[in-house]
């Protein structure tokens, strides 16, 4: 799994790095936890909960993720000099507008198909690959 800003594509891209630079100038200290996924990556993901231990954390199959092209980041803000996964503080929403308003998609937005306030992608992303079909 990758947290390089690099790894993301070009659509992606000019999207995340003015958001990235608005929270930075709101004084909001970031850390990317994940851009690109492989495919391998997210059907371990898929499995933890239901054929491997742990908690179910994503409903995404390989392939059915932004990750997995390279066109969605995840961010934690780091609050008091630790990361605020509550996804509850008010820095959570802040950020969401802020994603938002450089026309990322917010799953932690009201109303998004799944919750997870980490979760920035490019709205519309499925058109932007090649299925093979």
């Amino acid at each position: 799994m990758s947290r390089l800003l690099t790894d993301l594509r070009p659509e992606c891209r000019r999207l995340v790095d003015p958001f990235l630079d608005d929270a930075a100038a709101e004084g909001i200290d970031l850390v990317v936890t994940c851009t690109l996924r492989s495919l391998a990556e997210q059907a371990t993901l898929f499995a933890q909960g239901r054929t491997a231990p742990g908690h179910v954390v994503t409903d995404a199959k390989p392939g059915q993720s932004a990750h997995n092209y390279g066109l969605a980041i995840d961010v934690v803000p780091i609050v008091n000099g630790k990361p605020d996964w509550s996804g509850t503080s008010a820095i959570w929403q802040e950020l969401g507008a802020l994603g938002q308003a450089r026309g990322l998609a917010w799953a932690g937005a009201p109303g998004y198909p799944f919750h997870e306030e980490a979760h920035f992608e490019v709205p519309n992303w499925r058109s932007l690959i090649d299925t093979g079909e």
